[in-house]
């Protein structure tokens, strides 16, 4: 994960300065420290089973195209040939 550069950081403050985007970030900034660090693993663990479920819904739609003969499977080769229409 990179730093931003601060002043990229000023400019995107002053963008969301009274959205609720920045009034969470306030909010949270308000709490004690050790508050502060339960709330982002809370975030990190929500945005992991958010993805979880993406993959999940995925996976269904690629097992439904597999069923309904609608998926392509092959090689490497097959799908460069595919792609490029040779």
């Amino acid at each position: 994960m990179s730093r931003a550069d601060p002043k990229e950081l000023e400019l995107e403050m002053n963008i969301h300065n009274d959205t609720p985007f920045q009034k969470a970030l306030d909010a949270v900034e308000s709490l004690p420290f050790d508050e502060r660090e339960e709330v982002v693993e809370i975030i990190r663990m929500r945005l992991a089973e958010d993805r979880r479920e993406e993959i999940a819904a995925n996976a269904r739609e690629a097992v439904k195209a597999v069923r309904e003969k609608r998926a392509k499977y092959g090689t490497i080769e097959d799908l460069k040939r595919d792609l490029l229409g040779g």
